[in-house]
């Protein structure tokens, strides 16, 4: 049996005791590959500096609560401070990443934290400061691409050519979608460079409820229910799956997520006929999140960008199935008429989404059935046959300069 994978994952986008869901993703892919027993992984997250723990700053409070380090589900993390600038922070933010993690990595390794690649998550600023990192102390370092990375913030010019310098410098390359493969490809990368590891999902956890009538009662549903769960941010869509339900007078609206845009929906919410249809949950914790699925009937994803939406599997497994906009990664989740549909992202496609899919709703056994297709296993047998491979090209210039024994 070959010797563990040693790792150390780096990303600033990683839960903390403060923030127990902030880049859960991250998180969970990698517990499953540790799960294998054939990998290890101590996790670098640093986290912005903030002088103060008062609630009155919001989630600026919520970084400076951070624990310095953490042991989550058997993992060591640490949270090194990184400085913010405002303004000018977009260009700077690698630098700045890379500065605090340089001295952070350097004292696990002085205290025998062993590990023989970088595991980096999110290209921009992360996975260039990852590079960096990678090149002083000799590692190699693989990134995985998750969306918004590169398929937005590579239109400003000087995260473009930071990008594209960590893209070149980089062992591997992973994109959680086949659309954001070709992103890659189109910013410079060797097609055989980019691995395609796709997200998968916690079957344990994402499943039916055993009693879903008593789920629906514990919500107070009494009629046919839609699901919108994420940030409540514009690029989310929830205000397009409120106007959708001009159009569906029977159906009520359930928004999971806490945001910026919460007063702007609670607004569209109070309009003439919507008046108690649509409920704003604020942010759950991970694990109330499939009595929530389980209780709905469709769960509508409405964003305008994702990666690979971890929601819509989630919802799938709970045995609901989902209507999603048209965008790169949703039309490789949502393959077949038991997983749901894919509408153009407009309130009344999505309306005509949802009526099609109750007009011939699939069981839910079947649903669920669909997303045990979607297991971790695979993920988790194509990072270890990367690793390994990338670890392996990175030893044997290091043997070949040593010359014969």
């Amino acid at each position: 049996m070959s010797a563990p994978v040693r790792l150390l994952t780096f990303s600033s986008l990683y839960p903390n005791a403060a923030q127990p869901t902030h880049g859960v993703f991250v998180e969970n892919r990698l517990r499953h590959l540790l799960a294998s027993g054939a990998a290890r992984s101590t996790v670098l997250a640093p986290v912005p500096w903030f002088p103060s723990t008062a609630p009155r700053f919001g989630a600026w409070a919520a970084f400076a609560r951070a624990p310095r380090a953490e042991t989550r589900h058997g993992i060591a993390v640490h949270h090194p401070r990184f400085a913010v600038i405002p303004r000018v922070g977009m260009s700077v933010a690698p630098w700045l990443l890379y500065r605090a993690a340089l001295p952070a990595a350097r004292r696990l390794l002085a205290d025998g934290v062993a590990f023989d690649a970088i595991d980096a998550h999110y290209v921009y600023p992360d996975g260039v400061a990852a590079v960096w990192l990678g090149a002083a102390l000799g590692r190699p370092v693989v990134i995985t691409a998750r969306g918004t990375d590169v398929n937005l913030i590579p239109r400003y010019a000087v995260p473009r050519r930071l990008i594209q310098g960590a893209i070149a410098q980089a062992a591997g390359l992973v994109a959680v979608s086949a659309a954001l493969a070709e992103v890659l490809v189109g910013l410079g990368a060797p097609a055989e460079k980019v691995t395609v590891l796709r997200n998968g999902v916690d079957l344990a956890l994402f499943r039916p409820p055993q009693d879903r009538a008593a789920a629906r009662a514990a919500l107070g549903l009494a009629g046919p229910t839609l699901i919108s769960v994420g940030h409540l941010i514009e690029r989310k869509g929830h205000d397009l799956v409120i106007a959708a339900l001009a159009s569906l007078p029977d159906w009520s609206l359930l928004i999971v997520g806490e945001g910026p845009e919460r007063a702007k929906l609670e607004a569209l919410a109070a309009h003439p006929g919507l008046a108690g249809r649509v409920r704003l949950l604020g942010g759950r914790p991970h694990g109330e999140l499939p009595a929530l699925y389980g209780a709905a009937d469709v769960l509508v994803l409405a964003s305008s960008r994702e990666g690979w939406a971890n929601v819509l599997l989630e919802s799938m497994a709970c045995g609901t199935p989902v209507v999603a906009s048209d965008i790169w990664g949703n039309p490789e989740v949502v393959q077949r008429p038991e997983a749901g549909r894919i509408v153009p992202r407009a309130a009344a496609a999505i309306a005509a989404g949802v009526a099609d899919l109750a007009a011939a709703a699939p069981a839910r056994a079947a649903t669920r059935a669909y997303a045990e297709e979607f297991s971790w296993d695979a993920t988790t047998e194509g990072q270890l046959a990367l690793f390994r491979r990338v670890i392996a090209a990175h030893a044997l210039p290091a043997a070949a300069n040593r010359g014969p024994a």
